[in-house]
């Protein structure tokens, strides 16, 4: 099918959802209305604290999702149906589409009290709210307007607290910087209910294990005619609830201390804990822990020991317990974590409890198979690759993932003066994680706080081509730690090792290809880099959890690395060897020239959520490399490429500058295209229309540029003056497959300034769909 016919009847299909939208009343029963509207109404000055997007969460009924704002797609898809629904495409259209939403005059009512307790809640106290329903009979469409008159609000004058004792007091008052609640602010339950929370936790960290925030109430204390409140503090004597009953009746608040730590490592539901202790093959003491094992010796005792922050004779901490379960949860070996106290007795005014950390292994050891098969005109080939992964190597939850990948391809034509006559490719991946911070001359005390993984990795690639035989191998250690639940995550990398080797290649193999391209060569000689690197990661997105209500409206993340190579090197070669000019005669390793650089880059991503179907995506990238010492030109992997799915989306990947190099349209020129500075920026509006699929909307600018001037690649200099004129940009449309574990998404993008010498400069003014479309394929979002 031709293009014009494909684009006509995707048009066509489109107008039928229009109609079939417009037509929203169809399935309504009789005597019924499909709710049209919903709008929230707020008198003017009183919205302090009172948010529309939220409050719409809170109520019981609303309309059917738009497009954009302005169509019910989903509700169009599902008028597209019959009315018997036994007939397997009525059921699709259904199934794909979303039922119209019937008014129900109960339901705005219910919500109606809602929105009015919401405010009461946020410190509205005199607040009244009202629902006014407009009726369309001829198109059977009802509009709700709720009106809110929130009124004045009520403020926190002064705040007081009572404490039993002062040691309670100094505990809990101990950072009042950090207090939920200060004078002046909304006499807001919410935030009443954050600081018990607050209290709560600095008194069950130091001990207080036997309280809740049940033991904590609050007292409003309002004057008619005002709307200040002082606000009185109580902290009461109210045990939990699952204390024993002997405690229950003691009028006091007990500070415990843990009497034990038992590890029972093969804990199922069978096995629960009583009074009469618990059935074990062997129980092992270590450093205060008793470790009961099962049927294996799975975990060695000081890595549980290592992993366990509760320790004997200590106050009870909900810290070290919060502590001791992100510990743990880095051992893969273990499937479920569960942490149980029990009361064991007291010592004058002090209770003791025993803490039981209940450990279920799971499965140590897995295989998978991988086969693909490739036709390259004409030319068959066979890839299989093995993996293989242990989860508990050495009794430590230490991860061993071991691949093995095999590739062949058969050759046809004339292969005089070849090497070789096929593609052959074999590789071994090789990677060992360490749930530990594993480094000489570190503090335990260090490693445990700090809580970072170890991990090593190696490589080795050999390939026959028709043209040389080539060895790529890697090799580096690595540390990984994250913070504040996950949401700032660092990796640092001490050291990583690249060896480029062609052993064998075809006579004047490199001069034949790249008689005067520095890049090229670089790609195919033998070329040894050693870097060390840092990456930051952070963002503030929170965990979203069953009761979390509403949506995040701004997340925010960012991401940075900065690595550098050669100098290490660089320095001893300098000592020993001294050379006036090593960019001209550089130094090598091994017979092997290496490289030395510094190159950093950055990235921020911004998204904003208008509601659960519609948001806008904000990104902006930078990066910068830059060679030195005994480097020319920054290694070949290591440079920036403009272009594909994750930059400007209207040209293919590695075919965007540098600045306003045209390339040249030969397959090979790719080594051209490709920079020591990178810059990305893109807007994208995302929605989410039907069953799994989302509409994208985006708009993309940047470019790439080189620090020298090379010159196979004129043109692409860096220049403070003329860059700006130097940035492409490119607009397009996306659909995506959300599928909730991975992403697909298929963007086609259009070029829309084109700053090559020699094109089309303004292709938006100007369009050719030959010359300006790209289309891409990939997983995940861009951004």
């Amino acid at each position: 099918m031709k293009r014009p016919r494909i684009l006509l009847t995707l048009t066509l299909a489109l107008c039928v959802l229009l109609l079939a939208a417009c037509a929203s009343s169809r399935h309504v029963p009789e005597g019924k209305f499909l709710l049209d509207k919903v709008k929230i109404e707020i008198d003017s000055g009183s919205a302090r604290g009172l948010d529309r997007q939220e409050l719409l969460t809170y109520l019981r009924q609303q309309p059917n999702h738009k497009m954009l704002w302005t169509v019910k797609l989903r509700l169009g898809v599902y008028n597209m149906s019959g009315k018997d629904s036994t007939k397997w495409y009525n059921k699709l259209a259904r199934r794909l589409g979303e039922a119209p939403v019937v008014f129900d005059s109960a339901l705005t009512a219910a919500s109606t009290d809602q929105l009015q307790r919401v405010m009461v809640n946020k410190g509205y106290l005199g607040a009244t709210a009202e629902a006014v329903t407009t009726y369309d009979s001829a198109k059977r469409k009802a509009r709700i307007l709720y009106r809110l008159h929130p009124g004045t609000p009520h403020t926190i004058g002064s705040i007081s607290y009572n404490f039993p004792d002062s040691a309670f007091a100094d505990i809990a008052l101990r950072d009042t910087s950090r207090m939920a609640i200060r004078p002046g602010d909304l006499l807001d339950r919410s935030l009443l209910e954050t600081e018990r929370e607050v209290i709560i936790g600095r008194l069950r960290d130091h001990g207080y294990y036997g309280i809740d925030k049940e033991a904590i109430t609050f007292n409003a204390d309002t004057t008619a005619g005002s709307y200040t409140a002082d606000l009185d503090m109580t902290l009461a004597f109210k045990p939990r609830q699952d204390m024993p009953d002997s405690l229950a009746e003691r009028r006091q608040l007990q500070e415990y201390l843990v009497r034990k730590v038992v590890y029972v490592t093969d804990f199922n539901q069978s096995r629960m804990l009583n009074g009469a202790g618990i059935d074990a093959r062997d129980t092992v003491a270590y450093k205060g822990l008793e470790i009961v094992y099962g049927q294996k010796h799975y975990l060695r005792p000081e890595v549980l020991y290592e992993n366990c922050f509760i320790q004997p004779g200590r106050p009870f901490s909900d810290r070290d317990v919060e502590r001791t379960y992100r510990a743990l949860s880095r051992l893969q070996i273990l499937k479920y974590v569960n942490i149980r106290f029990q009361h064991a007795g007291e010592i004058g005014d002090i209770g003791l409890i025993d803490a039981y950390i209940l450990l279920t292994p799971g499965r140590s050891q897995s295989v998978a198979l991988e086969l693909e098969g490739t036709n390259s005109e004409g030319d068959l080939g066979v890839a299989a690759a093995v993996s293989y992964r242990h989860l508990n190597v050495g009794k430590g939850s230490e991860t061993l993932s071991v691949k093995l990948t095999g590739a062949y391809e058969s050759l046809s034509g004339n292969l005089e003066g070849l090497i070789h006559n096929r593609y052959m490719e074999y590789s071994v991946d090789l990677g060992v994680n360490f749930p530990k911070f594993k480094a000489p001359f570190l503090k335990e005390r260090f490693k445990r706080r700090i809580n970072a993984t170890s991990e090593m990795n190696f490589s080795l690639n050999y390939q026959e081509r028709p043209e040389y035989t080539r060895i790529i191998s890697t090799a580096g250690w690595s540390y990984k730690w994250s913070e504040r639940q996950a949401t700032t995550r660092h990796t640092l990398t001490p050291i990583d090792i690249n060896y480029v080797y062609l052993p064998e290649s075809t006579l004047n193999f490199i001069d034949d290809i790249a008689p005067d391209n520095p890049l090229l060569r670089y790609s195919y000689e033998d070329h040894f880099i050693m870097r060390l690197g840092y990456s930051y990661y952070h963002t503030n997105k929170r965990a979203q959890t069953p009761w979390t209500r509403g949506i995040q409206k701004n997340i925010y993340t960012f991401r940075a690395n900065v690595e550098t190579a050669g100098n290490l090197l660089y320095a001893f070669s300098n000592i020993f060897n001294h050379r006036p000019h090593p960019s001209q005669d550089p130094y090598k390793i091994f017979g092997i020239h290496y490289s030395q650089y510094v190159r950093g880059e950055a990235d921020f991503g911004f998204l904003h959520q208008f509601d659960h179907r519609n948001s806008l995506a904000f990104h902006a990238g930078f990066g910068i490399g830059y060679p030195y010492g005994n480097s020319t030109i920054l290694p070949f992997e290591k440079r920036f490429y403009g272009g594909g799915a994750n930059g400007v989306r209207g040209w293919d990947v590695r075919t965007l500058g540098p600045g306003s190099y045209p390339g040249t349209n030969n397959v090979s020129d790719f080594i051209n295209q490709c920079g020591d500075i990178r810059l990305d920026l893109s807007a994208e509006y995302r929605a989410k229309l039907f069953w799994v699929i989302e509409l994208g909307l985006f708009i993309d600018a940047g470019n790439i540029w080189t620090i020298h001037s090379y010159p196979n690649q004129p043109g692409g200099m860096f220049h403070f003056n003329s860059f700006y004129k130097e940035i492409a940009a490119a607009y397009g449309l996306g659909l995506r497959l959300d599928f909730n574990y991975f992403l697909l998404r298929f963007d086609m993008g259009m070029k829309a300034h084109n700053p090559a010498s020699g094109q089309e400069p303004w292709p938006i003014i100007h369009p050719d769909w030959h010359r300006d479309h790209s289309f891409h394929f990939s997983i995940g979002y861009p951004f």
